[in-house]
């Protein structure tokens, strides 16, 4: 076997051994031209072909030996997996190839075929692919301006082939002092002035800060501290941005574009909440969600039967920590992601829907009675949410009704589509980390996203479960993919998860039931659909302070319901002194939320109740402080109900960051993780270890220390005492009565 694959798997950040790079070669450049083969190939060789357009009848062709090369796939050396165990593993015995072309011509095209020498003497050789040599040129009416125009004269240029344009790219002027942020959902920081980032949904497990890598990207942004200004580059196919880092006078913005090579920028002229409004406008705003979403939610993957999700409710009760909503993860047969394990139920050959009445549920199973398990959570006030994956499980093997839904979703046409190499398309296989080769149904589709929802209508309507934790929106790989209307994949992936999102949450509401999913990936757009968290991370500082930027940057960017796992959800718990700063910080976002990752039941448990980071860490202090800020958190239910309704209303975030109500006041950039939550409270949570005491920027106007009452005029930096039981807040002076008594 010989495999080339141009594009390769389309991981956004990594080469692959079998791909050309780059998919679109650049004129007087050269190409790298890629093969996997099985171990007995012995030899393989290129044949690379050149005809110019001026004279298509004459061809050169030349022979490009190939040479071994390390085997990578999927941005990895090996294939390992998500968790480090749900992959798919290739054969171990594949070899990698590859060579690089002569300098490259435009003007003309060139094709390639390989072939490959067996170690028994057979040969074997691939078909031909083409590319052309595209180069830059100036290209003035290629990006459409639509409001105050701010494109640098001269820095249009179009990436084309003598065909086709490929990309876009033009500059935008930066002045001195100017801030950059926004650009959806950003973990390394706030301003994002000096810095080179891109806008594509990509699962980065883990260390988001570190790699510059994000789910909820969005090419828009505030510029702040000069006229204020923001932009949006309507598109969505990816784009890249140099933000001062090449020239600190300019910020570069390349895009990919459709075949004609234009692209459309729309800037927009005032103070951040009238450039947040005017994105809004066209992006669509948040649909409110009910109060009890502000209360606090609770799980952990090890929470994987109904006793154990009673049991962990019931401890809430003992501690007398009030809960509002539980997120069941480990609930399904992790296939269909349809039906609880362990449920006694008849294939449905044709892929339709079940009902409640349809299953058995054994008395000494997982789930002995989930409508009985999820009355008696709404009888508690608790809410129920369960998890998702838009995937059909293809490996191991499919066997029942994960079968006979494959087999459905093909017949029904449902399904993401990718180019066969021998011609037509065929289902996409997933080609991430995560449920390798399951098969992707097009939720952009509204015919295929009802199919896909209805099979869980009953869950809703039914069982009555109040929500659904959107996993997973990140799967969609590859350029070149098929969606139901025609569109590819450059163009529709970006858009993938917002659709997901929006058609659960249709499935909510046609019960009757507010819209709320809670999702990590996203995209312009996403504003409008349910909730969001900042995905996976480990219980360190580092990710604390990477979650709170990512809160901050994605409410600059129109995300009003936005939470993170406390403290972190994986690897060694957190010591007691970052749980209870983080759980401070808490309640201070939009969405108050703990969780944990599956640890195979092994002791200790790694789980994040506040019992056990009490009872592994030995800190007596972890459970009263718990008790009391999850208290403080009920209390402040109205004014965050209230605060959001106003957030919707005016454009000025929920979690807003301070330059939107003081643009002009640069000490506001000194301290980029502080920011008020609504109108009335300024929040500077403590993220370091061992701080006793921690500056606060006041801005200007009448602040009163939400503990001590003490009163302050800001436009300036104050030294707070931190004891571990308080966390900076300070109230504006109008609303020092009413908000004061709920910290007594």
């Amino acid at each position: 076997m010989i495999r080339h694959r141009p594009a390769g798997s389309g991981h956004p950040y990594s080469v692959d051994t079998e791909q050309r790079w780059p998919v679109v070669p650049l004129a007087g450049g050269t190409a790298t031209l890629g093969l996997r083969a099985d171990a007995d190939v012995v030899a393989v060789a290129c044949t690379l072909e050149w005809r110019a357009d001026a004279e298509p009848g004459a061809t050169d062709s030349i022979e490009l030996p190939l040479t071994r090369v390390a085997t990578t796939s999927r941005g990895r050396v090996t294939d390992g997996g998500h968790l480090a165990s749900a992959a798919s593993r290739l054969a171990r015995a594949v070899g990698g190839w590859q060579a690089t072309t002569p300098e490259l011509r435009p003007g003309g095209a060139y094709r390639y075929r390989f072939h490959a020498t067996h170690r028994d003497g057979r040969t074997e050789r691939t078909r031909w692919f083409e590319f052309r040599a595209a180069r830059w040129a100036p290209a003035p009416d290629a990006v459409v301006e639509h409001g105050r125009s701010r494109v640098v004269p001269g820095s249009v240029e179009q990436l084309h082939d003598g065909v086709r344009a490929w990309r876009v790219r033009f500059a935008l002027p930066l002045k001195a002092r100017e801030h950059v942020t926004g650009f959806g959902e950003r973990f390394d920081a706030v301003d994002q002035a000096g810095a080179a980032l891109d806008s594509v949904v990509f699962e980065q497990y883990k260390s988001q800060g570190a790699e510059r890598k994000t789910y909820l990207p969005m090419p828009f942004a505030h510029v702040v501290g000069g006229d204020g200004w923001g932009f949006h580059v309507d598109t969505s196919r990816r784009v890249w941005f140099d933000v001062g880092h090449a020239d600190a006078t300019r910020l570069v913005v390349e895009a990919e574009t459709a075949e004609d090579g234009i692209l459309a920028l729309r800037l927009f002229d005032g103070t951040p909440a009238d450039v947040l409004g005017a994105f809004l406008d066209r992006a669509g705003r948040a649909t409110a969600l009910p109060s009890w979403v502000f209360r606090l939610w609770a799980s952990g993957n090890e929470w994987n039967t109904q006793a154990e999700v009673m049991r962990q409710m019931d401890l809430h009760r003992e501690y007398d920590i009030p809960v509002g909503s539980v997120v069941i993860e480990a609930w399904s047969d992790e296939s269909s992601f349809t039906a609880f394990r362990d449920a006694q139920y008849t294939v449905a050959d044709d892929g339709a829907p079940h009902r409640l009445a349809d299953f058995t549920f054994p008395a000494d199973g997982a789930w002995p009675d989930p409508k009985g398990m999820t009355d008696e959570l709404h009888d508690r006030g608790i809410r129920l949410h369960l998890w998702q994956i838009p995937l059909i499980k293809m490996r191991p093997h499919p066997r029942g009704q994960v079968s006979a839904d494959a087999k459905a979703a093909v017949r029904e046409d449902v399904l993401i589509r990718e180019p066969d190499p021998r011609g037509g398309t065929r289902p996409y296989r997933n080609r991430g980390w995560w449920f390798p080769l399951g098969l992707m149904p097009d939720l952009t589709d509204e015919r295929a996203a009802r199919w896909w929802t209805e099979k869980r209508r009953y869950l809703v309507d039914e069982i009555g479960i109040d929500g659904f934790k959107t996993d997973g929106g990140e799967h969609a790989w590859g350029g070149e993919l098929v969606y139901l209307d025609g569109r590819r994949g450059d163009e529709k992936n970006n858009t993938f998860p917002v659709a997901y999102a929006a058609a659960y949450g249709r499935l909510l509401e046609s019960a009757g039931k507010a819209p709320v999913t809670f999702s990590r990936a996203g995209f312009t757009g996403s504003q409008a659909h349910g909730a969001f968290w900042a995905g996976d991370e480990n219980s360190t500082w580092d990710a604390f302070r990477w979650s709170m930027n990512a809160g901050l940057t994605a409410a600059a960017s129109g995300i009003v319901y936005w939470g993170w796992d406390i403290a972190g959800f994986s690897g060694e718990i957190p010591t007691a002194e970052l749980y209870i700063r983080a759980t401070q910080a808490s309640v201070f976002v939009p969405i108050m939320q703990y969780h944990s990752e599956f640890n195979h039941h092994r002791t200790p448990s790694r789980d994040r109740t506040p019992w056990n980071i009490a009872e592994r860490t030995g800190d007596e202090r972890v459970l009263p402080l718990f008790r009391r800020y999850a208290k403080l958190r009920e209390r402040l239910i109205p004014y965050l109900e209230r605060s959001a309704a106003a957030a919707i209303a005016t454009d000025a975030p929920l979690m807003r960051p301070l330059f939107f109500e003081w643009p002009d006041d640069p000490e506001v950039w000194t301290a980029p993780t502080q920011w008020l939550l609504g109108d009335d409270l300024l929040v500077a949570p403590v993220l370091e270890p061992g701080a006793g005491e921690w500056p606060v920027y006041l801005p200007a106007g009448e602040w009163i220390d939400a503990w001590t009452g003490e009163r302050h005029v800001g436009g300036r930096t104050v030294p707070v005492a931190t004891p571990i039981d308080r966390i900076p807040v300070f109230l504006r002076g109008r609303a020092a009565e009413e908000l004061a008594p709920m910290f007594r």
